[in-house]
């Protein structure tokens, strides 16, 4: 689906190229509806067309968003690790 957005040209302009406010705008809607709970982070991943989910992490953190990560989820990978001899 495509979404159109009315910006003044003049402000338009200003701001960048339309590729590039195109692309800022999908980002920060995207990283919106990621931090209020309403995307995934595979669904956001895909939206924004990232290959690996560093790259997802990369962009979250660029935005200050981190992702729920507990004391149990700490132990959990530790214990993954040993498991695989690491």
């Amino acid at each position: 689906m495509n979404i159109s957005v009315p910006v003044p040209d003049d402000i338009a302009e200003r701001l960048g190229s339309r590729a590039d406010l195109a692309r800022r705008a999908l980002e920060a809607f995207a990283a919106e509806e990621f931090r209020a709970g309403r995307l995934t982070g595979p669904e956001l991943r895909r939206m924004l067309g990232f290959g690996t989910r560093w790259e997802l992490d990369g962009f979250l953190k660029a935005r200050g968003i981190f992702l729920d990560y507990s004391m149990a989820d700490l132990e959990r990978e530790q214990q993954d690790l040993i498991r695989l001899g690491f």
